[in-house]
């Protein structure tokens, strides 16, 4: 795509406002509609736009393979880590009131992790997903 000037253009200036909308329905999903798996899938859709405009070479730099199959485990690890800290502090696997002295503010804490975690496993998923179809290189195919 080096051909299409504008269209590298409108991506530079699309990417970090579709990263900071991702951060948004993050944030803002236990208020709303979104949280841990829509801001996932937008904030891989961000990379994915550069991988397309820029080059799918572009965007594992931006982004290592080894970066994403890290993400994946994490995220899990992340959310299974707020299970265990609730059995840990007494309560029962992912029982969020036992995380603050305060029940509220446990929940919030827990849930906001929890939907962290769910973030990371999937937009390292999602980036996993679109590297290894862009990859592919076409075959002959038969007439």
């Amino acid at each position: 795509m080096k051909g299409f000037l504008i269209l590298r253009i409108i991506a530079k200036l699309l990417i970090p406002y579709i990263l900071i909308f991702a951060l948004y329905v993050q944030f803002h999903g236990d208020f709303g509609p979104g949280g841990g798996f829509q801001a996932g899938v937008i904030a891989a859709a961000a990379i994915m736009l550069y991988g397309l405009v820029f080059g799918l070479p572009s965007a594992r730099r931006l982004v290592p393979d080894a970066v994403v199959e890290t993400m994946v485990g994490l995220g899990v690890l992340i959310y299974a880590g707020v299970g265990v800290a609730g059995l840990l502090l007494g309560g029962n696997y992912l029982d969020y009131f036992v995380l603050h002295r305060d029940p509220v503010a446990g929940q919030l804490r827990g849930i906001f992790w929890v939907e962290v975690g769910v973030a990371v496993t999937v937009n390292g998923v999602m980036l996993k997903i679109f590297y290894m179809f862009a990859g592919r290189r076409r075959r002959d195919r038969p007439s």
